[in-house]
């Protein structure tokens, strides 16, 4: 198990549901142990196991969920 946390700057996030499809999107993810969106911030935290996932697939969800990682 090869643990990593990656900080990201997602644009488009404007309240409470915008937090929820986020948090859920990347929770999906195998390999994802934590998520934590400020939406003051504009930013996302996820914890994930690389040998589950990748920084690629957490980008690619927030995308598909309709936002903007910059």
């Amino acid at each position: 198990m090869s643990m990593e946390t990656a900080n990201l700057k997602v644009e488009g996030m404007s309240c409470s549901h915008c937090v929820g499809a986020v948090k859920s999107a990347l929770d999906a993810l195998p390999g994802v142990s934590l998520v934590s969106v400020s939406l003051d911030d504009g930013t996302v935290t996820v914890d994930y196991d690389t040998t589950g996932t990748g920084l690629d697939e957490i980008k690619d969800a927030i995308t598909e969920a309709g936002y903007e990682v910059l």
